[in-house]
């Protein structure tokens, strides 16, 4: 439905992670909350389905590596609480909720800083693939000293490095995206056997 003239457009996103406790820790303790039901596919699909019944535009999934141990010099006040630990990969969630739904729009965060480019370009094709086109990325390069010791680092990068990094990384995602395969090298073609065009296919 588009407004009719002179009438602003507002876009509806919800927000969410694939965790007990987002943003309001101790929530998970209601007894109306179904975060702590966060594993399950039914608590992810009944969403999607809620949030297109709502004509809502998009659900963007947070998402973090580590564990935020800084509090008291430790993770203890973060595991007592489920502060936004234990947290699982968003990704996994959002062909499910994809299936239930026609019209919702999935953003999800993912980290440039621990996974080459070609694994991840890879999986968020599919991803696009399995949404038809309702997946986006957003991209960030991390912020925790524990993320990088679950890496075996002894500590993150520093800023800037992450972020001239992060640059080269959308660099060669992108020519993975869009070069890869030239326009009309899939042929499909049933009758030759003859599925691709190997000259249209980029070589590395």
């Amino acid at each position: 439905m588009t407004p009719a003239a002179g009438m602003k457009e507002i876009r509806l996103n919800a927000f969410d992670m694939n965790c007990v406790g987002h943003q309001s820790p101790g929530l998970w303790a209601h007894p109306r909350d179904r975060s702590t039901e966060y594993k399950d596919l039914a608590y992810w699909t009944d969403l999607a389905k809620l949030l297109e019944r709502g004509r809502f535009d998009a659900l963007f999934l947070a998402d973090v590596l580590g564990i935020y141990d800084v509090y008291g010099g430790s993770p203890d006040a973060a595991l007592r609480h489920a502060v936004q630990v234990p947290v699982n990969d968003p990704v996994l969630t959002i062909p499910a909720m994809a299936q239930v739904t026609e019209h919702l729009g999935f953003g999800v965060t993912a980290t440039s800083s621990y996974e080459p480019p070609y694994p991840f370009a890879r999986r968020m094709t599919t991803l696009d693939h399995l949404t038809k086109g309702r997946a986006g990325w957003n991209i960030v390069t991390g912020y925790l000293d524990s993320a990088a010791a679950g890496m075996g680092q002894p500590t993150q990068r520093a800023h800037d490095d992450r972020y001239a990094a992060a640059e080269e990384y959308m660099e060669i995602a992108y020519r993975l995206w869009e070069g890869s395969w030239e326009d009309g090298a899939v042929l499909r073609d049933r009758a030759r056997h003859v599925f691709g065009d190997p000259d249209k296919f980029l070589r590395v």
